[in-house]
């Protein structure tokens, strides 16, 4: 069992993407969730608002699916959770799976969240320190504070790490104005 990465509260994930090393590949795949109230689906999970969210509607666990079409390399995955806001919806211990298919998911994170408030940023690295490569990943919701029953997730991101370029090696665009005109169109 691991504890998730310890980054400021509230720490964006967006500022990840901002040093250049990552971007946000969720767009990329085919989301499915166990159960759903109606209105509080995918798109409240992947609307890039912190107001919205999923909230499942069944037993446990609670299921996100996220298949990409072709193998990916995934570095990080960012979940946001609000303690305040959600309370006995709020998850107190998540499992995140990845492999081929639903057939052959191995758990490769267990982590334990006590009341939960801001993003929390979780590593899919192998023991060398790589990013995984894998065609679904899953995240189960096993509990919930408060013992609840069902869940709320407000937002999911999934990021990949950026490769260098093998046209030249030209020094890393950080700021924004540089990263306006980094790419050739």
């Amino acid at each position: 069992m691991t504890t998730p990465n310890k980054t400021p509260p509230g720490a964006d994930p967006k500022q990840l993407e901002r040093t250049g090393t990552v971007r946000e590949i969720g767009s990329q795949a085919v989301w499915s969730l166990s159960s759903c109230k109606p209105g509080f689906g995918v798109d409240q999970l992947r609307d890039d608002n912190l107001e919205t969210y999923w909230q499942s509607d069944g037993s446990q666990p609670h299921l996100v699916n996220i298949q990409f079409r072709r193998k990916t390399t995934v570095k990080t995955l960012c979940i946001y959770a609000d303690y305040k806001s959600d309370e006995s919806y709020t998850p107190s211990k998540i499992s995140v799976r990845v492999g081929n298919n639903f057939h052959n998911l191995q758990e490769i994170r267990q982590l334990e969240l006590v009341e939960p408030s801001g993003w929390i940023h979780v590593p899919l690295i192998d023991n060398h320190k790589k990013p995984t490569r894998t065609f679904m990943i899953q995240i189960a919701v096993l509990a919930n504070h408060q013992n609840g029953r069902d869940t709320h997730m407000r937002q999911i991101k999934i990021y990949t790490p950026v490769e260098e370029s093998s046209i030249g090696k030209f020094p890393r665009c950080t700021t924004i104005d540089f990263m306006m005109y980094r790419s050739i169109r």
